[in-house]
């Protein structure tokens, strides 16, 4: 009976080292300066020490399925049976006169906006969670790394800190190309963190203008979301973005749920010529955080977006719906209203501007 007991608090005790040694990770929680932390909390946002969306949240309650699907995904299902269809264009040859967008998978982009490089949410991690084997990338979906990224990006922005958006690894690769660090209160403290140096980082309050230079000019705006890497929740901003300059304005939403923020934000900027919108990773049981497809369409119309493209699928299973869902679901709903939609593959370049390019089914050729 000793033995067994000692066996047990053996065991305890090397749980507790590892979860220390877990919780300390540097990827875990962002450098919290006093500085940082007394213009989080001057934030009207702010309240009752956590960062609260414009349009409170509804009571998220996953179901059981849910849980067994996440840990468990059902190939056919919420992963595809076959690898993901990709083309990969070289982002280094693109010419920098040329107003692009490129597709990395989830919602990584690679964007070209009147000769300014830019990133968005880039990601190319194995896993969406730092714990091995729960939430794999789909077969054929990494298909970026850091080394593919041209070597002189103006701005990269980040929606928020969740880990399929915010990856450590790709993040200190880049550190070198990056000029500018774009995100939300609070989120500069992973950067700081892990390198980058003050002057590249701006971390603003929502409905605050960044500008990079006189020809672009990036706004940090609302979102209806929440954050937190792993124990500290909502004590960073999440976001959303609008890209402008002289002749283009594209609006990127992060994740969050829908509300009349795209319809002031429609209004505020007179229209986008290409709305990136989440449609992915929802549940009814949790609408409030991540858009329906038939909302990511209202949400287009209320941006007076001339063109869209739907972000947050294609690449982890974090959800119960079919992993095809919002693409089909979204066609039906962009077709009702009269949107153009546009659907790239992964690695396809889209011409930011161009309403008549078109994007096959890619999805339907694929199990």
């Amino acid at each position: 009976m000793f033995h067994i007991l000692r066996w047990v608090v053996a065991a305890i005790a090397l749980l507790g080292v590892f979860g220390y040694w877990f919780v300390n990770q540097p990827q875990m929680d962002p450098l919290m300066t006093p500085e940082r932390k007394a213009r989080i909390e001057a934030s009207p946002h702010y309240v009752n020490g956590e960062f609260v969306p414009e349009t409170p949240h509804e009571k998220v309650n996953p179901s059981l399925g849910f849980w067994k699907e996440f840990f468990f995904p059902t190939p056919g299902k919420t992963i595809p049976s076959d690898p993901m269809i990709s083309v990969k264009t070289n982002l280094r040859q693109l010419p920098r006169d040329k107003d692009v967008l490129v597709w990395m998978g989830h919602s990584s982009y690679y964007m070209q906006l009147n000769g300014h490089r830019i990133l968005i949410d880039p990601i190319s991690a194995e896993y969406a969670l730092p714990v091995p084997f729960v939430d794999k990338a789909f077969e054929g979906s990494n298909i970026y790394t850091p080394d593919d990224i041209p070597d002189d990006i103006d701005v990269m922005v980040l929606s928020h800190d969740h880990w399929d958006h915010l990856d450590y690894d790709f993040v200190r690769a880049i550190e070198p190309k990056v000029k500018h660090v774009v995100t939300g209160l609070g989120n500069g403290g992973y950067y700081e963190k892990w390198g980058y140096p003050l002057e590249k980082i701006s971390e603003e309050d929502w409905n605050t203008p960044v500008k990079i230079d006189d020809g672009l000019t990036v706004w940090v705006l609302p979102a209806r979301h929440f954050s937190g890497r792993m124990l500290k929740r909502n004590q960073t901003l999440y976001a959303g973005f609008a890209f402008i300059t002289p002749g283009r304005k594209v609006f990127y939403s992060g994740d969050g749920g829908y509300d009349g923020r795209f319809a002031r934000i429609g209004d505020q900027f007179g229209g986008f010529d290409l709305a990136i919108l989440e449609d992915g990773q929802y549940n009814k049981d949790w609408h409030s955080v991540h858009m329906m497809p038939e909302e990511t369409a209202q949400a287009a119309v209320d941006l007076h977006a001339k063109t869209v493209v739907p972000c947050h699928n294609g690449k982890y299973p974090l959800s119960t719906h079919q992993w095809k869902d919002p693409y089909i679901r979204l066609v039906k709903a962009a077709h009702e209203k009269d949107l153009t939609l546009l659907t790239p593959m992964i690695g396809e370049t889209l011409r930011i501007g161009d309403q008549n390019q078109y994007f096959g089914r890619w999805w339907e050729l694929m199990n």
